[in-house]
């Protein structure tokens, strides 16, 4: 059965979207590097491969000879799957995404999966334990929310990043619960699970380490490779796909996707696979690691994820803007040399930043953060001013946020003491005469003084208290 979709226009072409999951980092069995293909062509696996987005294929010697010419014979389909365990995708997915833009760039057509049902049975690479069971309202749930932000990172892609969109290869968004639906387990296993063995299956990395684990590995998950397989087999005869995308973590699960296809069709089909992005400390970025750094605004604002790339170290940002950017290679070491002769300015940290934010968060987004940014650590009023309710509730997310009427005569001291953030009485006083509070980044020593508009009130209605360094609060005055 195929996925039923939401169709959309990107560019003028037939756009199709589906709501549901599925997933992106697999398992781990590192297989053959990536090598270069030949240097008579420049094709889009070497540009990849010199960036760094690549790091492996399958099969060995595919990308010196076979999938390079595949890719210049014409337009190609490519695949990437999304877990939806969560209701935002985060930094960890972002390459695999970018992955995805640069093959429609080169004119291919691409497929982001949402794993709506794989996701209910639970991928176990990488994890040391089994996942907690998500239902099937959940899955579609976190879908949705997934659907929407890949069609808006390849909306601002298309818009923002692409001087000639004619050439863009299609884009669609699917759910494999589409085309598992009508399929009984009995039916499934009789059908397609003759064509896998046991010894194959049994030798992937991802579940050899669980079988040693001491909680050891349910039959659910170790069925997922069945059905990651299948979904490649899926797409493989409905939009002839025959490039599948994924984090290195999920090498096992292209490679038992390949056998499969081979011996369903007798096709040749590939497997390419993104680093996996870490911290510094050389940790994976994710929600099971607990840093993760979420491309939807309500869990990581656009000001958030500015800081974020803003603040990597010196020693990586140049092969960030490789991979995270869309820069030309000449472009990036333009941008170093920049940085190297002034670094004070940290002129490739903004760049990187700016870049990273505009994909995820467009324009306004990127607008956003710089304001913000402005606002906080450069104690700029005017940025305040032009702030919205919305992006002072994003900046300061601890803060608490209060609406009151301003009364004729209303008082320093009872601002603060509207907003509780000083104690009552002598003390909360002192508080203020001391100069330990702050209205829009000026001191404000007088608790007598009655509040000035364009002084303690700002132009859109908002007083920004400090108290300290580190305690914030927001008040909107509304007009009697």
């Amino acid at each position: 059965m195929a996925a039923s979709c939401v169709r959309g226009v990107c560019r003028g072409r037939r756009v199709r979207w589906s709501f549901a999951v599925r997933s992106a980092p697999l398992s781990v069995s590192v297989r053959a590097p990536l090598h270069s293909p030949p240097a008579a062509a420049d094709s889009l696996l070497s540009s990849l491969h010199r960036r760094g987005v690549l790091k492996e294929c399958f099969p060995e010697g595919a990308a010196q000879h076979e999938l390079p010419r595949l890719l210049e014979s014409g337009p190609q389909t490519v695949y990437c799957g999304f877990d939806p365990t969560a209701d935002s995708l985060h930094a960890g997915n972002l390459l695999a995404i970018i992955g995805l833009l640069h093959f429609r760039s080169a004119g291919h057509n691409v497929l982001a999966v949402i794993g709506g049902a794989t996701a209910q049975i639970g991928d176990p690479s990488g994890k040391l334990k089994e996942r907690e069971r998500l239902t099937a309202d959940t899955a579609e749930t976190n879908g949705r929310s997934i659907a929407e932000s890949l069609w808006r990172i390849f909306t601002h892609h298309e818009l923002l990043f692409c001087p000639e969109p004619a050439r863009l290869g299609t884009a669609a968004v699917l759910n494999n619960a589409g085309w598992y639906r009508d399929w009984r387990a009995v039916d499934f296993l009789s059908e397609m699970g003759r064509h896998f063995r046991m010894g194959t299956l049994l030798s992937r990395h991802s579940v050899q380490a669980r079988l040693r684990s001491a909680e050891g590995m349910s039959l659910s998950e170790f069925s997922y490779q069945l059905f990651q397989a299948y979904d490649f087999y899926h797409l493989h005869l409905r939009h002839g796909c025959r490039v599948q995308l994924g984090g290195s973590d999920q090498l096992g699960n292209l490679m038992t996707g390949h056998d499969f296809i081979h011996k369903m069709t007798g096709d040749e089909v590939y497997g390419l696979t993104v680093p996996l992005v870490t911290t510094s400390m050389g940790d994976k970025l994710g929600k099971t690691a607990g840093n993760a750094v979420w491309l939807n605004r309500d869990k990581t604002s656009p000001f958030e994820l500015y800081q974020y790339f803003l603040r990597l170290p010196d020693t990586t940002v140049e092969s960030y803007l490789k991979l995270f950017t869309f820069l030309p290679l000449a472009e990036v070491e333009k941008v170093m040399e920049q940085q190297r002769q002034d670094p004070g300015k940290r002129t490739a940290h903004k760049r990187l930043a700016a870049e990273v934010t505009k994909l995820v968060h467009g324009k306004e987004g990127l607008e956003s953060a710089k304001r913000c940014t402005n606002a906080l650590y450069n104690s700029s009023t005017e940025a305040l001013e032009q702030m919205d309710d919305a992006e002072l509730k994003e900046l300061f997310r601890e803060a608490p946020f209060q609406e009151f009427f301003l009364e004729p005569g209303t008082t320093v001291l009872d601002a603060c003491r509207r907003a509780e953030a000083i104690p009552e009485g002598p003390r909360g006083y002192r508080m203020i005469t001391d100069g330990g509070v702050w209205f829009n980044h000026q001191r404000a020593s007088n608790p007598e003084q009655v509040m000035v508009p364009g002084q303690h009130i700002l132009s859109n209605g908002l007083s920004l208290i400090r108290v300290g360094k580190k305690n914030f609060y927001i008040l909107k005055w509304l007009s009697l």
